[in-house]
């Protein structure tokens, strides 16, 4: 690509700002008010919402103890981490339309509650909000309400707006595309869930754009991604979602999106779930991540360049001054909120804000060196001489496999253990750069009563060692101890690895010592 394509590549995303409401919606959510919102379900409903809770069920919705809609429904929501049943604290998706319902929340239509299980600060996806939309990106909005199901008390909910055509119709010209739901940790090569849009119906614009990123040809790749996706907003949704250290996004973990594709248009990517932002201060902006698209745009030099340059653009959006300034006020509506319940919950909270303000100045520290750094340069390694790879991150394909470490006699382990539903494809990713040669990556590794998954098509079974994209040549099960290796060829002068350490198994649990995950260089042939 050209100087002068590379700049109209620079200069071809413009800053969208989101439409004034004409509902009442904005100065709701500015205002930031804390309502009561009481869900009145009749017993039939409660027993629906316990048998089939991604269905939704009728209720009645109550405002500041004052009966406000009918003919609404609700329904359970949250995957692995935020799911709770019904009978706990659940996380609620809320339809006002849903059974004939004609009356508006602040002019919403559509909203999530949100339990907040994974973000104690109750603040995290109320900042992720801020940060994309005043990059100009579109982002649902976010504020927080108590929340009551019939006489319990639920306490704090974090309340986000819901992804339909209200909120597309303030983002683009067009609302009427295909709006498609991200799932749990799918990518682009899984059939994604429509939830809406005038488009074709058969998810053959998802799969175009996986199939793209599956052609082996990089040249190739480049050129059939170009006029499907919006490649320098893009950049500009990854940039963010890394400032952010948002890990459980699509960048890093190909979770948490919704995909629009604008009419006549390219997809946009969508940020969605971001309560666990900050968590690692010092999470690198610069590997390459495993995400399918991801992947694909970072190894592009000139789209590789572009993202780089939003990190600088975008850092100051994530300045702890500056975030603080935003949220103060919100920290002082929630405590004060909080102070209402019993117990110490505005104390634990208070606490919990100052541990994300902390986290956040941490980050910034380190994204001043890093996004000024050089590129990555390969791993060096000494003749015969293994190197042991730290850092590994979690994945998991499945909502309730546990995926972790622990620590015994001071010796740091990872584990993978399957979990009720008798299917587990889980384990932990690491992505390294290497110079063209052959290698050789290897654990020590305890099995216990695992037995394996054998499904059609699936690149390994029980527990195993490869590299993204190229099936396992061995596996372990059963109740053993022993060496697991897999040895893979880098072709190029220099090229990113995603290592892949992995359970996939119908029952049993798997451990290893952190450090005994090597890498060595095997000599030429």
């Amino acid at each position: 690509m050209s100087a002068a394509l590379g700049l109209a590549f620079a200069l071809a995303l413009p800053a969208l700002a989101q439409k004034p409401s004409k509902d009442g919606s904005d100065s709701y959510f500015q205002k930031g008010e804390i309502h009561e919102l009481r869900l009145v379900l009749a017993p039939e409903a409660e027993q629906a919402l316990r048998d089939a809770p991604r269905a939704y069920a009728p209720f009645e919705l109550w405002v500041d103890g004052k009966r406000f809609a009918t003919g609404g429904g609700v329904k359970l929501k949250g995957a692995a981490g935020s799911y709770r049943d019904y009978d706990d604290r659940p996380a609620l998706t809320v339809k006002l339309d849903k059974f004939e319902g004609t009356t508006l929340f602040h002019g919403l239509e559509k909203f999530h509650l949100n339990n907040a299980a994974q973000d104690p600060s109750l603040l995290s996806d109320w900042l992720g909000s801020e940060v994309f939309r005043a990059a100009g990106y579109p982002a649902v909005r976010v504020t927080h309400a108590r929340v009551r199901i019939n006489e319990r008390d639920m306490g704090l909910y974090v309340l986000k707006e819901g992804f339909d055509k209200r909120f597309l119709a303030r983002w683009f010209t067009d609302s009427k595309g295909n709006l498609y739901d991200g799932g749990f940790c799918q990518d682009l090569d899984a059939a994604l869930e429509l939830d809406g849009g005038d488009g074709v119906a058969d998810g053959s614009d998802v799969a175009a754009i996986g199939a793209a990123c599956g052609e082996s040809d990089m040249v190739k790749r480049w050129a059939a991604l170009e006029p499907l996706v919006d490649v320098p907003a893009f950049t500009r949704f990854m940039a963010l979602e890394q400032l952010c250290g948002h890990w459980d996004g699509y960048t890093i973990n190909a979770n948490n999106y919704r995909l629009y594709f604008v009419p006549g248009g390219k997809a946009r990517f969508l940020p969605h779930g971001m309560d666990q932002l900050f968590g690692d201060p010092w999470a690198s902006t610069l590997d390459m991540p495993p995400s399918m698209l991801g992947s694909s745009v970072m190894k592009r030099p000139e789209w590789r360049k572009l993202y780089r340059k939003e990190l600088k653009d975008l850092l100051p959006r994530v300045e702890p001054k500056a975030l603080a300034r935003k949220l103060d006020p919100v920290q002082e509506r929630i405590e004060s909120a909080l102070k209402k319940l019993e117990g110490d919950a505005a104390a634990v909270q208070r606490e919990h804000y100052q541990g994300l303000v902390e986290r956040i100045a941490e980050r910034h520290r380190f994204l001043l060196e890093e996004v000024n750094a050089p590129e990555p340069k390969p791993l060096v390694f000494k003749p015969g001489v293994a190197v042991t790879l730290k850092g590994w991150r979690t994945h998991s394909e499945v909502e309730d496999a546990n995926v972790g470490s622990e620590t015994d006699d001071g010796v740091d382990w990872y584990v993978v253990e399957c979990g009720p539903s008798g299917r587990c494809i889980a384990g932990f990713r690491k992505s390294v750069l290497l110079g063209r040669g052959r290698y050789k990556l290897s654990t020590t590794l305890k099995a216990d009563g695992v037995d394996a998954l054998v499904e059609d098509g699936a690149p390994s079974r029980g527990a195993a060692l490869r590299i993204s994209g190229v099936n396992a040549e061995g596996f372990l099960e059963g109740s053993a101890t022993r060496e697991l290796s897999f040895e893979f060829e880098v072709v190029e002068e220099k090229g990113d690895v995603d290592l892949v350490l992995e359970l996939r198994a119908t029952a049993g649990r798997i451990r290893l010592r952190q450090d005994s995950l090597k890498l060595v260089k095997l000599a030429d042939k």
